[in-house]
């Protein structure tokens, strides 16, 4: 069986690693990897972290790039490829925009789609924009359905998608990061060095972690955010660590807060620093999927700065709150979580909804079958 994973964005690198992984070592199929480098320098840090070679590498990524361009530059890089080694399988993940044109491309070569995290939904087409579109699309064109829960298979069953075609698997970003957490666990040294990246941490604060990236939110949202982020600096039992994006419109926003003694802002972590700072965290604000899933396996709350969720598992669950980019809310919500020790309790207790770290698993065993 031969089978072609693709994808663009660090996200997807952190969500379809672990498969990839697994995909090597079972024998009967020979895998291969295919980026489009959507994200060039934060796509390249999972890469690393994972050991994954890619055979392929389209490496669109260019300075002020538009949906245009990587929608038609993913088709025109990846048809040769599909044309010259003809998969039995495309292996797809999520909602990028390398997603949706991944899969348009191998629809076109009537080559199978696998849809791994299938069947997320928030009812809204424009929110998140473009993500909302591109999963929904990616599900009309795949022939096999990996939702992560019960909820993401039932919006699939409920647009009419064959039952037998669809497996829950739980979120293989769990896989991810108990891999990371372990692999951090049993090395003294890179504990050690973690540790020295951080030295401006102070045990005697709490941390706030944050970050922000959502399109949606460059029109005043972020900076809305990032005026209530000021307001809780001035708190003396806080520390903000912002991790910040690349995008100019994230730079922009968080000017407001560069010269405030206790906000650090820092350059995006690799995966494996990111996960040691969740595990420093006391909660975390941010408008990340990805942060949505993995914040509860570790025990920590998750402020989550949109107005909708493609992952409603999680606030029902208890272990994320949405407040939106209303500056008075997330202020409000967030001094709730560190002046009151009962409703912190609730939330870093609650279970997390989105699979126990063998997901990549069943997905590989579906395959084989």
């Amino acid at each position: 069986m031969n089978i072609l994973t693709v994808f663009g964005t660090r996200p997807e690198a952190i969500k379809l690693a672990p498969l990839v992984r697994r995909l090597q070592a079972q024998s009967g199929i020979t895998s291969r990897v295919c980026v489009t480098a959507q994200h060039r320098e934060m796509l390249d840090q999972v890469l690393e972290i994972f050991a994954i070679k890619p055979e392929y590498d389209l490496d669109l990524m260019k300075s002020s790039q538009g949906l245009h361009y990587i929608t038609s530059a993913v088709l025109e890089g990846l048809t040769g490829i599909l044309r010259e080694w003809r998969p039995d399988w495309l292996i797809v993940q999520g909602d990028t925009t390398t997603t949706f044109a991944a899969a348009l491309a191998a629809f076109y070569e009537q080559i199978p789609v696998c849809h791994v995290e299938a069947g997320l939904r928030t009812g809204n087409l424009y929110s998140p924009w473009p993500e909302e579109m591109n999963r929904r699309s990616t599900s009309i064109i795949s022939a096999l359905h990996f939702p992560p829960t019960a909820e993401a298979a039932d919006n699939l069953l409920r647009e009419g998608v064959d039952p037998a075609k669809v497996h829950i698997t739980g979120n293989t970003v769990i896989d991810a990061l108990f891999y990371t957490r372990d692999m951090i666990a049993k090395n003294a040294a890179l504990k050690a060095d973690l540790d020295g990246r951080f030295p401006f941490l102070d045990k005697s604060r709490r941390m706030i972690l944050v970050t922000g990236h959502r399109r949606e939110n460059f029109d005043g949202g972020l900076d809305r955010v990032c005026a209530a982020l000021a307001q809780l600096a001035a708190r003396d039992d806080v520390t903000i660590v912002y991790a910040v994006h690349l995008n100019p419109n994230v730079q922009k926003s968080v000017a407001v807060l560069k010269d405030l003694p206790n906000v650090h802002l820092i350059p995006p972590q690799d995966y494996v620093a990111f996960v040691h700072l969740m595990a420093q965290a006391y909660l975390i604000v941010s408008d990340s999927g990805g942060v949505q899933e993995e914040a509860p396996s570790l025990g920590k709350p998750v402020l989550v700065t949109r107005d909708t969720t493609e992952r409603p598992e999680a606030v029902t669950a208890g272990t994320v709150e949405l407040v939106g980019t209303d500056g008075a809310l997330l202020i409000e919500r967030a001094e709730r979580l560190l002046d009151d020790a009962e409703q912190y309790r609730k939330m870093s207790m609650a279970h997390n909804p989105y699979g126990d770290g063998t997901a990549c698993q069943k997905i590989v065993e579906r395959l084989l079958a």
